[in-house]
């Protein structure tokens, strides 16, 4: 497994270098790669190479599909670290983009690394119709907006130190971690101009991979270590987050967790053996660093 895993991430990151380094400089570069190359298990690029080796898709592409999501969740967590935000000092064991260049600079910075995933999609590098492109570029619109990555912070940060439902913090959760997974596991899909239904399907697989490594990082922040999560932990109980744990405790969420893959794992039946790797990482993704 972290074999694969260096892998999508030195091939991601390459192709992401060379992107940059074709581009126009500006005074934003040096925040955007130190908020883009700050390490990092690339688990939703894998996710989405895993689905892509079900359909066959050609690696490169999913390579250069995976550079597009990897700069959504970058600049997903340096606007999360801001003081406005979850004021997290620490990423991935080194200052927050915010502490090291100012909070503006972290707020262009991660703006523009959300615009240069549009760039990706549409390049002439990515050597697909330019209908798929756009179909794509629409999803991954909608997974960072306010119908995903974004409205789940606002909830996320609303629903602090108050009673919420079961199904208000999985809704969170979707939004805020499980929309650009749907997007890893629609995206084949979409390239393989598959049906709505077929697309839909596995959206929703993709919300449920979210969801799991969503409690997964839950977990780790409830009992793992600064050296294992690579920022500070114990913040989600001091600040009163609504998490599944705060809500189910720590055996039952590690429960709902191992039914989750399960539940995954039913729906991938039908594609057998092509589904293994997919599989693999979802264990991978419940016992990280915990």
């Amino acid at each position: 497994m972290q074999k694969s895993l260096n892998k999508i991430a030195k091939d991601t990151n390459l192709f992401l270098k060379r992107f940059i380094k074709n581009q126009k400089k500006s005074e934003l570069i040096i925040p955007m790669k130190y908020g883009l190359f700050s390490g990092g298990k690339k688990i939703r690029s894998k996710i989405l190479i895993d689905i892509g080796s079900i359909f066959k898709i050609n690696y490169k592409s999913l390579i250069i599909l995976g550079a597009a999501v990897e700069c959504i969740h970058a600049y997903s967590l340096i606007h999360d670290d801001l003081p406005c935000m979850d004021n997290d000092s620490i990423r991935r064991g080194k200052p927050s983009t915010h502490i090291k260049f100012g909070e503006s600079t972290a707020v262009l910075a991660g703006n523009s690394l959300l615009t240069m995933a549009f760039e990706i999609l549409s390049h002439k590098n990515l050597k697909l119709s330019e209908k798929i492109k756009i179909n794509l570029i629409n999803k991954i619109s909608e997974s960072s907006g306010h119908l995903g990555i974004a409205g789940g912070q606002f909830l996320d940060l609303s629903f602090e130190h108050k009673k919420v439902s079961k199904n208000k913090i999985v809704e969170m959760e979707i939004k805020k971690t499980g929309k650009l997974f749907s997007f890893c596991c629609a995206a084949p899909l979409i390239v393989k101009r598959k049906s709505k239904k077929e697309i839909n399907k596995f959206e929703n697989i993709g919300a449920d991979i979210g969801l799991l490594f969503q409690v997964a990082d839950d977990l780790i922040d409830h009992r793992g270590s600064l050296l294992a999560a690579g920022k500070k932990t114990g913040k989600d109980k001091i600040k009163g987050k609504a998490t599944l744990i705060s809500l189910l405790g720590h055996k039952n969420t590690i429960k709902y967790a191992n039914n989750l893959i399960l539940k995954i794992n039913n729906k991938l039946k039908e594609y057998g053996s092509r589904s293994n790797n997919l599989s693999k990482t979802l264990k991978y993704i419940l016992n990280r660093n915990k």
